[in-house]
This record gives C-alpha cells, sequence and structure tokens, in this order.
C-alpha cells in the first residue's frame, strides 16, 4: 500500500515522525521568538500555532480491497517444497475476507490525529531558559545551556491541562473528603464513557499576541503537520473506553441484581496463585470486624500528619559533600526508598518492581514541586511475572461509580455495606456478593476479601468486559530469505528454535501460525490440513498486494503441525542458492497486515538490511564522517512516515509487529522500529549477526527466541493509570498508541515491557495525608480468558522541601529522565539532551543548598537520598543513547534510545550503570542461598580503572552482556579452577561460558554468573577477556568514572557541578 493509497480519512499526520513519546492532548503553547526558544527541561513543545489532540482509535479497515485472483495471476507462480508444482487458476478464486471491525464505526475525522512528529508535547506554554549552566564537555567558557525548568519540575503547572486528564466531570464533582458524599443517582448523567464538552477550548495566552483559539477543522501548518481542534465529534467515547474506564453507567441501585446461584457459593475456586499468598495477619488490617465498629475514616485518616520527623528523615536527608566523599556507591545492591506509610498501609502496598514513583514523599502543591526540581512519575512493569498473584473469579467486579477505580487495599470502609473511594473519595456500596469472603468462606467481611487484602491483583473479567469473543492466540512469522539474509545463516537459528518450542508456544486448541518469506517477490506458504507437504505460493507484484488463499495461511497449529514442521526442516536449505539481493519489506507487512486483520495477533519479522523494493524502501543515511561531531547528531528521527501508518492500522486491528534486526550493516533503524514502536511490539537488534563470524550473537539470539516463544502473553490489552484527584498524568513513555486521551493501546502485552508517565499537581493535596495511584491493564489471556490485572500504590503527601528531597527515589528518577531525553534528542538535538542532564543535576541541587541547607557549607553538598545523581547522570552521558565520539554506529544508538523508552527500570539500571565485582577470591561470607545453592555476593566496585588489578579477575554486569575480565597477573588457581587452562596466554579470544569444573572456585563463580542471568528475562552474554582483547575498549568505555571521548571524569564532573551550584 503506498502512502498515495491511504484514505484521507484515516487522518495521517503528513510528516515524518520524530519522536518515540506519545502525549495526550495539550493547549496551544505559547508563541516563541528566536531568543527565547524553550529547553525547560525535556519539553518538547511544538512549534507555535500547534494543538495536538490524539483520536480515539476504533478497528481500523483493511485499507485496500483485494483484487480477484482472476487478474493478477500474471504475478502469482505456485511452487511445493519441492518438487515444484502448477496449480490452476481456479484454486485461487477466493480473496481475503475483509477485517472484521473490533470497535464500532466512528466518524472519519474521529481518527483524525496523530502524535505530533515531534514527539512530546506538553500541556503548558513554554517558559524563557535559564542561563548559567554549561554542559560537561565544554567547561571553560560560559554558556547559554538547556534550563531544568526552574518553574515547572518537569510538569505541568497548576491550572493548565486538559480537562480530560481526569475523571472530574461536570455532571458529577466528587465532593471533599470532609463532607458527606452521595449516593443516590443522578439524574442527567450520561449512560457511559466520560462527558463531551460543550463549546470550543478555553483560549490560550500566546507570548507575544492576543489568545489563540482553537478552530473548528483541522488546517494545515507550513510544516506539513496539522493544528488539530477539540471539537465535540472528535470526542466520541470508544467502546474500550467506555469497558474500562469512562464514567459510571448511571442506573440507580436500590437493590442488588439476583444471581444465579446461592451467595456462598458465587466464587470459584481460586487460582494456585493466590493459595501460595501468605495470608496478612488479622491484627494489622486497617478496618475491624463488625459493622458496629466501622469508623467513619479509617485507614485514611490513620496515616494523616505522617510527615517526616527528624529522626525519621535523618538518613535520607544526612548532608553528603560528594568532593569529600565521592566513593558513594554501596558495596551492596542499591535499595528502594520505602514510603513513610502507616505499618499495616505499607504491607499492603504494591511492590516496586512492579509500580514505582520518582517521589516517596508526594509534595502537596505544584509550587512546591517546581520547587525542588525534581521530575513527578511513575515507572510501571504491569504485566511482570510474578511468583505469586492472586486470582479471583467473580460476576460481580467492583469498582467506583464515579471514577471506576477498582476497589483496593487503600479505599476506607464506612461500615460493612458502604466504602470510600481512595482516589475520588465517592462513597460506594458493597454489592450483596462482595459480602462474602472466598478465602475464609465467611459472609459480612468485605474488608478481608482478597481485593482488599492485596495491592497487585487479577480479576477474571465477565462478559461485560468483551467487545468480541476473546480472540485466539496467532502468530505469523515473516522472514527476510533474501541472498543477505542466507548469507547470515539466522534462517538455520530460527527455524530449530521453532521445531524446539513449537509446542511451548502460549495457546490453546484454538492458535493458529503462519509463514512469510519475503526477497524481492512475496512468498506464502499454503498450510492446509491434507497436503502432504507444504505449498509455496510467490506473489511478484510488490507494488499491489494481495492475498492468495487467505484460508490456508493462518491455520491451526494442532491440526496441521507436521506440516508446519515440515516447511521449517526445508525452508534454510529451500533458499540457500539464492542470489536475490532486493528486500521487499514494506509489502510484506502490508500482506501480513491483510492477513490477519480478521483476527489480530503477533506479527514477528526478521529482517537483515535496508528494504528496498516496493512501499518503505529506505536509502542509508549513515555517514561514518559525522560521528566525530562533538554534539549534534543526524538521523535519529525516521526517514518515512510508512512504517508509523502502518503500526496505527496494526494496532488498531489488534496486531502487534515485533522487529528483529540482523545486519552487519547499517539498518535505519531509527525507521524501522517504528512498526513496533506503535504497535507495543518489542524490538530486538544483533548487530554484525553471522552463524560463523559472531558466536556470541548467534547465542544470544538462540536464547532470546526461546524466551520470546514460550514467554506469557496478552492480546487485545489497554491500560489506564487513575491517580488521587488533584493529580494529572500528561505524558506516557514506552511501546503503545494511545487510543483516547488516557487510554494506552496494547495490542499485545508482554512481561517483559516497561511504561513510564508523567505527573503533574493541578489542585493541592493540602487535605489530603495520603495519594494513590492505581494501574488497570485489560487484556485476554493466551488460552482465551478475559482478565484484569491490578496494581495500586499509596504514597503520604508531605508539605516541607526537605521531606520531598528525602524521599526521592533517585533510580526511578535518572530511568524517567532518560526517556525524556530520548524526547530531546530526537526532537530537538543530541547536545541538546545532554545539557538538559546536567542541568538536571544542577538545578537540584542548587534548590537543595539554597532552600533547605540552614548553614552554607563548602563543597558540594547534597542530601544522602540523592548522593548517587550525579553519578548516573554522568553514565547517562557514557551511554550508547546518548555520548558523543566516532565509536557509536547510529543503529546502535537508536537501539540504545529504544530501551530506554520500553525497558523496566530494574532491567535498565544496569545498563546505565553497571555493576562491577572482583571474582578471584569468591567466598561464602554473606552468600545467598537460592534453591540449596550457595551464591556468594561480592561487593559492588567503583566503576573506575584505579579500583582494577593485574592479578585479579572481574565481572562487569552491564545488563545486556557480562565482561569477565582477567587480569594479565591472575593467580594461577582461577586459571585452573575456574577456566580450566593452565596459563593465562590459552584464554581463547572468543570464550563465551566458563567450563563446569568439579572445584569449589567453578561451582561458586558458576552460580554467582547463573544467579545474575536469573534476574532478567533477557540472556546476557559472557564475554571472558585477556588484556590485549578487542573487547577491552567496549569495558572500558562503561567505567564512567574515568574521562572517555564522550565525558569527564567523575572528579571532573563534580567539580563542574559544584562550580554552577555555588555561583
Amino acid at each position: 500500500m503506498q502512502p498515495s493509497q491511504i484514505p484521507a480519512g484515516q487522518g495521517y499526520m503528513l510528516v515524518p515522525p520524530a519522536s518515540t513519546a506519545q502525549q495526550i492532548p495539550g493547549k496551544l503553547p505559547a508563541q516563541q521568538t528566536p531568543e527565547h526558544k524553550n529547553y525547560s527541561y525535556f519539553h518538547n513543545a511544538p512549534p507555535a500555532n500547534t494543538l495536538q489532540e490524539l483520536g480515539q482509535s476504533k478497528r481500523l479497515p483493511v485499507s485496500s480491497q483485494l483484487v480477484p485472483m482472476s487478474q493478477k495471476m500474471s504475478s502469482v507462480y505456485q511452487h511445493l517444497l519441492p518438487p515444484e508444482k502448477t496449480v490452476s487458476p481456479s484454486s485461487y478464486s477466493k480473496v481475503m475476507p475483509a477485517a472484521t471491525h473490533l470497535l464500532p464505526s466512528l466518524p472519519d475525522q474521529q481518527f483524525s490525529s496523530l502524535p505530533h512528529p515531534s514527539g512530546s508535547v506538553v500541556n503548558h506554554p513554554q517558559a524563557a531558559p535559564q542561563a548559567g549552566h554549561v554542559s560537561p564537555a565544554a567547561l571553560p567558557a560560559k554558556t547559554q545551556t538547556p534550563s531544568l525548568l526552574p518553574a515547572t519540575g518537569f510538569s505541568a503547572p497548576t491550572g493548565v491541562h486538559s480537562p480530560l486528564h481526569t475523571y472530574k466531570q461536570p455532571e458529577l464533582t466528587p465532593p471533599k473528603s470532609s463532607m458527606p458524599l452521595p449516593t443516590t443517582f443522578i439524574p442527567g448523567k450520561p449512560l457511559i464513557g466520560p462527558p463531551r464538552p460543550t463549546g470550543a477550548p478555553p483560549p490560550v495566552q500566546t507570548a507575544n499576541g492576543p489568545p489563540l483559539q482553537a478552530h473548528v477543522n483541522a488546517s494545515t501548518r507550513q510544516d506539513g503537520g496539522f493544528d488539530l481542534t477539540s471539537t465535540e465529534d472528535s470526542l466520541v467515547s470508544n467502546s474500550y473506553d467506555a469497558l474500562e474506564g469512562g464514567s459510571y453507567i448511571a442506573t440507580e441501585q436500590t437493590h442488588v441484581p439476583k444471581m444465579g446461584r446461592g451467595v456462598g457459593y458465587t466464587y470459584p475456586t481460586l487460582q494456585p496463585g493466590y493459595q501460595t499468598t501468605p495470608a496478612v495477619p488479622l491484627s494489622s488490617q486497617h478496618c475491624p470486624p463488625g459493622p458496629q465498629q466501622f469508623p467513619q475514616v479509617s485507614l485514611i485518616a490513620s496515616m494523616g500528619g505522617l510527615s517526616l520527623q527528624p529522626n525519621q528523615q535523618h538518613e535520607g536527608l544526612r548532608h553528603v559533600n560528594l568532593i569529600q566523599e565521592r566513593k558513594v556507591l554501596p558495596p551492596s545492591p542499591v535499595t528502594v526508598p520505602v514510603p513513610r506509610l502507616h505499618p499495616d498501609s505499607q504491607k499492603l502496598n504494591c511492590s516496586p518492581e512492579v509500580l514505582r514513583c520518582t517521589l516517596t514523599n508526594i509534595p502537596q502543591t505544584q509550587s512546591l514541586l517546581n520547587k525542588a526540581k525534581l521530575p513527578l512519575g511513575l515507572l510501571l512493569h504491569p504485566f511482570k511475572d510474578l511468583s505469586q498473584l492472586p486470582v479471583v473469579t467473580s460476576s460481580t467486579i467492583v469498582r467506583c461509580r464515579a471514577c471506576r477505580t477498582y476497589i483496593n487495599p487503600f479505599v476506607s470502609f464506612l461500615d460493612q455495606r458502604r466504602w470510600k473511594c481512595n482516589l475520588c473519595y465517592r462513597v460506594n456500596d458493597v454489592p450483596e456478593e462482595f459480602m462474602y469472603n472466598p478465602v475464609s468462606r465467611s459472609y459480612g467481611e468485605p474488608h478481608k476479601r482478597p481485593e482488599v487484602q492485596n495491592a497487585t491483583i487479577e480479576l477474571i473479567a465477565p462478559s461485560e468486559y468483551m467487545l468480541r469473543p476473546p480472540q485466539p492466540a496467532v502468530y505469523l512469522f515473516v522472514l527476510d530469505v533474501s541472498h543477505n539474509a542466507v548469507e547470515t545463516g539466522y534462517l538455520n537459528a530460527l527455524c530449530q528454535s521453532l521445531l524446539d518450542n513449537l509446542n511451548s508456544l502460549p495457546g490453546d486448541s484454538r492458535t493458529k501460525i503462519g509463514f512469510i518469506t519475503f526477497d524481492s517477490t512475496i512468498h506464502f506458504y499454503s498450510l492446509q490440513d491434507g497436503l502432504s507437504q507444504p505449498q509455496m505460493l510467490i506473489v511478484s507484484d510488490v507494488e499491489d498486494v494481495f492475498i492468495p488463499m487467505p484460508e490456508n495461511l493462518l491455520v491451526n497449529l494442532n491440526e496441521s503441525k507436521e506440516l508446519v514442521q515440515d516447511l521449517l526442516r526445508v525452508l534454510p536449505q529451500r533458499f540457500l542458492k539464492t542470489m536475490e539481493t532486493q528486500s521487499a519489506l514494506g509489502p510484506a507487512l502490508q500482506a501480513a497486515f491483510k492477513l490477519m486483520s480478521p483476527t489480530g495477533g503477533r506479527l514477528s519479522v526478521f529482517q537483515t538490511q535496508l528494504p528496498s523494493v516496493g512501499a518503505g524502501l529506505l536509502k542509508s543515511r549513515e555517514d561514518p564522517n559525522q560521528r566525530a561531531s562533538a554534539k549534534e547528531i543526524q538521523h535519529l528521527s525516521p526517514a518515512t512516515d510508512f512504517y508509523k501508518k502502518l503500526a496505527l492500522d496494526c494496532s488498531g486491528q489488534q496486531i502487534a509487529v515485533d522487529f528483529f534486526a540482523l545486519s552487519g550493516q547499517y539498518s535505519d533503524l531509527a525507521s524501522l522500529a517504528c512498526i513496533s514502536r506503535y504497535s507495543s511490539g518489542c524490538i530486538y537488534h544483533y548487530p554484525s549477526y553471522h552463524h560463523e563470524h559472531n558466536p556470541t550473537q548467534v547465542l544470544k539470539f538462540q536464547k532470546d527466541l526461546k524466551r520470546y516463544l514460550t514467554r506469557k502473553i496478552g492480546f487485545e490489552a489497554v491500560m489506564r493509570i487513575r491517580c488521587t484527584k488533584g493529580l494529572s498524568i500528561h505524558t506516557f513513555h514506552g511501546n503503545f498508541f494511545v487510543r483516547s486521551t488516557d487510554l494506552l493501546s496494547l495490542p499485545n502485552v508482554n512481561p517483559d515491557a516497561g511504561f513510564a508517565v508523567q505527573m503533574s499537581i493541578e489542585d493541592n493535596l493540602t487535605d489530603l495525608p495520603v495519594v494513590s495511584f492505581q494501574a488497570a491493564l485489560l487484556y485476554t489471556s493466551s488460552k482465551g480468558e478475559r482478565r484484569i490485572r491490578v496494581h495500586t500504590l499509596c504514597l503520604p503527601v508531605v508539605a516541607s522541601l526537605a521531606d520531598v528531597y528525602a524521599g526521592a527515589d533517585i533510580q526511578a528518577v535518572s530511568g524517567l529522565l532518560a526517556s525524556m531525553a530520548v524526547d530531546r534528542s530526537v526532537s530537538s538535538s543530541l547536545g541538546d539532551a545532554r545539557d538538559a542532564l546536567v542541568n538536571a543535576v544542577i538545578d537540584s541541587l542548587s534548590s537543595y543548598r539554597s532552600s533547605v541547607l540552614s548553614v552554607q557549607q563548602p563543597g558540594l553538598i547534597a542530601p544522602f537520598s540523592m548522593r548517587l545523581f550525579p553519578l548516573y547522570v554522568l553514565a547517562l552521558l557514557k551511554q550508547k543513547a546518548f555520548r558523543t565520539g566516532t565509536s557509536t554506529r547510529l543503529d546502535d544508538r537508536v537501539f540504545a534510545m529504544c530501551q530506554m523508552k520500553s525497558q523496566p527500570l530494574a532491567y535498565l539500571m544496569p545498563m546505565i550503570h553497571p555493576n562491577l565485582y572482583r571474582i578471584d577470591n569468591l567466598t561464602e561470607e554473606d552468600s545467598l542461598h537460592v534453591d540449596d545453592k550457595t551464591v556468594p555476593q561480592p561487593p559492588i566496585l567503583q566503576l573506575a580503572v584505579e579500583n582494577l588489578s593485574r592479578d585479579g579477575a572481574y565481572l562487569m554486569d552491564a545488563g545486556s552482556v557480562l565482561y569477565l575480565y582477567v587480569g594479565r597477573n591472575c593467580g594461577q588457581l582461577f586459571l585452573r579452577n575456574v577456566l580450566g587452562i593452565s596459563n593465562y596466554a590459552l584464554i581463547p579470544q572468543n570464550m563465551v561460558e566458563l567450563p563446569d569444573l568439579d572445584t569449589p572456585e567453578s561451582v561458586r563463580t558458576v552460580a554467582f554468573i547463573a544467579w545474575l542471568r536469573e534476574q532478567r528475562p533477557f540472556f546476557p552474554v559472557l564475554h571472558v577477556m585477556r588484556d590485549d582483547s578487542p573487547l577491552k575498549m567496549s569495558f572500558l568505555q562503561n567505567m564512567v568514572e574515568d574521562r572517555t571521548e564522550s565525558a569527564l571524569s567523575y572528579y571532573e564532573f563534580l567539580l563542574h557541578i559544584q562550580q554552577q551550584v555555588n555561583k
């Protein structure tokens, strides 16, 4: 499908997208002159006269109708694997059926807006830059650099926001918590979905002119984009929004609906995951039994007055002079700050592995947040593999009538029959069915239900949470079989891995599978049950792709398993002698989209070179000579919007695209990654992949494939994040598409995907002791169950700046800053992003010095909670995504940026700041005991060459790779008992695994490396290096405390920060 063939009603942007961020609608930014360019933190504001609004998605139709086969047989050749056989044209008389619509039809203009190509659009006017901050790459001169939000603190200012960001509705405004709340039916409420705003949006004051009014119709800007409008038509609710969120279905609830069976038998047996969850002691419950004993405010009131006292905040605010105490890295892994909550509440809080906030003490006001100069946001790992997950089946899912929050441990029970929402404070009735506790099999204690005792819970959704019958698991593999692909040898590894794991693919008896291969033509494979061998169909017309025999290309895996296995065995040999050098990736993706549109599913694409034929063709844009540029890195944005448009089509049809790049040359990952980024897919990158010349990449590819093929998967998912009234979410990070204002469309969701959101404080939180955040993920399991996974986090509200700093989670802050810096790199420049990262440290430590320190002290003073902030930012500056110099290839940089946006924080931190251990002297002191194995715990060392000794062996955990550096004078005991060699010179250059020797030293070393690998789902390859190894440079580039071509040493960086802070 050529771009010119896309119907105008689908409303695609006319300019190539340039960022990975996706935003909810923002107001018109203020006009700016060149002298007042906005560098406020990482907010990538759009050009003047831009109003972005994300359309609400619908189930998109197939973009073009298929032409009858009789008109296209000139381009079809039919083959068998082997021998070849010609099939009559009459056997292809059928065409692919039109895509079935998942969502009800909406007006064309409903989908007429996409995320702005420049990336993040924030919901506030732009601010003037602040002078005085200098890039660490150039210390001598005082220059103008991006300011780190002196007045906004990474978030939208109070009062400037989209009315659609929150659940507050004009027809039903939740009263304050101190007032009695209505529980009766309110006439005039809409039946479903959020209310439509009336009239035009409020005017936005420009910097140098009269207020700008939002136009009723979209108008084209000079740069080719659109100025979109907030018309009533563009806010029509879609069905998914009505299912997961929206307002309460306004039906007066004066009695409980009749149930089909007795109350005592309405709950089936809980899943094993719940049964293994340890029960919370009854003495720790915040709600006592008996209706006569229920207080008016139970948990919320008990957490009041939790502002940190001096003895509580002593550790977090202990002053640290970073110049004098440079070795601030702890010898053990950095612990996550614990919120200062009531002990009973803290036991029930959400795990930081799933939901983590940058500030564990929430400021009362936006002005206090601005003063702290720290970002407020959440980092989520919503579909993480959990060893203990409560799963509850119920015909009644209890939610707030006003804001649609799921009942959770932090609600308040006024009595047995009423509960108060912890997000909007609406009083709700307790359904009759909820009175029964399936764990204790008792009646009359709703506060002991699993939903109220677990901050993370999974609910089996009833039929009203389905728009259609749950889709089956559908897997389609699109494989590059050009000459370059065959040379890499990836087909052998892929087909063998599929054969080994075919029975482990998630799914049930309905699971479907299919294959497409491509070079300069498209090859389909008929796997219809009854054939003696797979049938190959070739379509040579890549300008107008059609689907031959669509009913036989996606087949039931159980019914056609033998044919699938036969195809996988013969496929690598089928193209061994091919001389086709062209790649028709774009047409192959179009064909796959048409084939999968009726059902949705997972599309796995394997590509080894630049697309060169048909739609979406690309040309090389990398110039190695440009790598030497100090700050400006070109071509970080896509060269074409073809892949983004196709990704949005796929998202509308519940198709996620996972992209595997296996290329030894430039493949323009900046353009190709869009196909996964906007369809909630995954991106894998194997540079210089070759089955003979690069065995480490082959090993990693095989391990990644096994995890990819067998891990849990959720289909046709949506996710919404809610927060307490007064807070607002304004920016999202990750791989997804924003279906409506705050509903993330995830055609597939996997347990290795992470997300991040930025927040602001719209209304003062003065009267609130705590605030809550809730993430709800609605998905279809591979077994065809509709499920809802709910995570709820509760955090205290504080009034002092000292308390805000004491509760800073600096790892979460660094992770969120990394996502924001990626957006700034794409929308502005890499140098701009680097300067903004440095200024984040300068501004926060300057504010701490001027506002918290009572006595000014010499040196660079930081609170203990933020002692690692400069070190983590320096590590970011030297990471592949942001470092300068000639050593980083463009595809490697883009892939690193993709990881910054989509990796969960726990997996991302070792990539930002690796952990270094000395392992030639491992002992069992302070060791862990895991599964009857003893795992040593050596101390973590500073990442500086001065900590390396020639007589030692050091293991560096860099997240996706492990380096084992063996010093030239390493002891013979380690060489013989761990490496299995007699002298240093015998260490092979390509050693990637340790031998399994029957020595105590080998057992301890192997156990420690295995323990590190088990902490992440992907497989980090081990490189054993000598002092003269070619990989030594990569190892030394991760020594972030030493000077590199990219940035200063840690000590020089601290001196630079001190100079700016003490101005």
